[in-house]
């Protein structure tokens, strides 16, 4: 093999074969924190893949899955909300469970798509397969492959890409999981730590090396959760907002360990895990994040198990569950049904003292059985009151991307913990089954968006699918 590492991140100029995206000029100030940043984490079983889409469309792909599939989880994946170019691949270490994806990846992006920026790397090697395989990929359809390290940079957009680690010298003898590729995310006021395998002595020396400045929105767990990652020193120099967990349910070691979780219980971190809450989302405003997950389930750490494994693969779209700080985040995207409800954690919620911010969209259910032209009432959305209040609807207004329109009828109150079906075909009203009376469907199945708004016309909700 003839890959050759290139030294350090530089910013790209369109046209050059080196990382990319849509915005090539100088790098946006904090008050440009205008749009969302999407940060996608792919459920994989045991292992990890996140991709990121930036504002303005830029794409970053951080690891691609386990060796055992080949990627192909992370790449239908992509496929499936329209990915068609990535910008940035970033291996965030050379183990076989966290590139297992990246030789097919390049190969369909390159041949397929709209091709591969950049590849960085911590510049590690594996004696794989699976790492022989990937360095060939990059050889093969010569695809620029740069060693990152610590104070390197990664161009993209209105987003601040910094890279933590590793740093030089590597620690702890060129050990992969000690050397990841630590990257940190910042969108306005908010922000978002990918930690790798990192475990005690990476950890230590990011404390040691950044202290306060560690501080993030949102972390990924070290190591799928593993009890050697995840340090108390280190969550109280994050000081999370919210975790994620990624890894199988039935993961033979055991990931996430107890030992970690009773860390997260101790601080009050609500914790989302891929083997339950399926693909998570969250969808930044540079205020505040709204946290989207496939499925309902439990967050209080010590009670994550409790709920069913939901597979790999699984396709179903988000469904927003919670926000940390900010107003209500528009945008984002989703990929199928849902079962709906709502996993929210009083202590992460925005404060409001108006009821109507309890209510939620649990379920959509845009797929009909059989024809949906012949099976209006199997299109569907569930509205649920979350709160301890009732909710007056009365007036209010449920639309569609095309403009279509219903307006609850007057007198029409949601209870405290009650939910209500709004079916697109006729029927008698109830309390809890309502009836839009349309002749053809409304929602789209490809993708669209329920907006919800109040009797002074008001958005009060928006939540997006594919």
């Amino acid at each position: 093999m003839g890959v050759v590492f290139l030294a350090g991140c530089i910013a790209a100029v369109p046209g050059e074969q080196v990382p990319t995206g849509p915005d090539t000029g100088d790098q946006p100030t904090v008050e440009a924190a205008n749009g969302t940043v999407e940060v996608h984490y792919i459920n994989v079983g045991q292992s990890v893949s996140t991709l990121v889409v930036g504002p303005e469309g830029e794409t970053m792909l951080v690891d691609t899955g386990h060796y055992n599939d080949d990627g192909e989880y992370v790449l239908e994946y992509l496929q499936r909300h329209d990915i068609t170019r990535i910008d940035h691949l970033v291996t965030s270490h050379n183990d076989a469970d966290h590139i297992g994806g990246n030789a097919a990846i390049i190969d369909y992006y390159e041949t397929e798509a709209e091709g591969i920026g950049a590849v960085y790397d911590p510049g590690i090697a594996a004696s794989t397969q699976t790492y022989a395989e990937y360095l060939d990929a990059v050889e093969e359809h010569d695809v620029t492959l740069y060693e990152t390290r610590e104070g390197d940079t990664i161009s993209f957009g209105a987003v601040d890409v910094d890279v933590l680690g590793p740093p030089e010298p590597y620690l702890e003898n060129e050990a992969r999981n000690e050397n990841s590729i630590v990257l940190k995310l910042t969108h306005g006021e908010t922000s978002f730590l990918l930690s790798g395998d990192a475990e005690d002595d990476q950890e230590e020396y990011l404390i040691d090396t950044y202290g306060a400045e560690l501080q993030s929105t949102v972390l990924k767990a070290g190591h799928h959760g593993s009890s050697s990652s995840s340090s108390e020193p280190f969550l109280d120099a994050v000081a999370p907002q919210a975790v994620v967990v990624s890894s199988a349910y039935d993961s033979r070691y055991g990931h996430p360990t107890e030992e970690v979780l009773r860390r997260f219980a101790d601080r009050s971190i609500p914790t989302y895990w891929t083997a339950t809450h399926g693909n998570i989302v969250l969808v930044s405003d540079g205020n505040g994040v709204s946290i989207r997950t496939q499925r309902d389930a439990p967050t209080d750490p010590l009670s994550i198990r409790d709920a069913e494994p939901i597979e790999p693969g699984t396709s179903g779209e988000v469904v927003e569950r919670t926000r940390l700080g900010g107003d209500p985040v528009d945008g984002g995207s989703g990929d199928g049904t849902d079962d709906g409800g709502d996993d929210t954690d009083d202590e992460n919620e925005t404060a409001s003292t108006d009821p109507a911010a309890a209510l939620e969209v649990a379920t959509i259910n845009a797929d009909a059985e059989g024809d949906d032209q012949e099976n209006l009432n199997d299109e569907y959305v569930v509205f649920e009151n979350t709160g301890d209040e009732p909710i007056d609807l009365s007036g209010w207004t449920v639309e569609d991307e095309a403009a279509h329109s219903y307006e609850f009828p007057q007198g029409f109150t949601l209870d405290a913990g009650a939910s209500a079906t709004l079916r697109t075909g006729s029927g008698t009203d109830t309390d809890t089954e309502l009836y839009w009376g349309a002749g053809s469907p409304i929602w789209n199945n490809a993708g669209d968006t329920v907006i919800l708004s109040n009797a002074d016309g008001e958005h009060v909700l928006e939540v997006s699918y594919e």
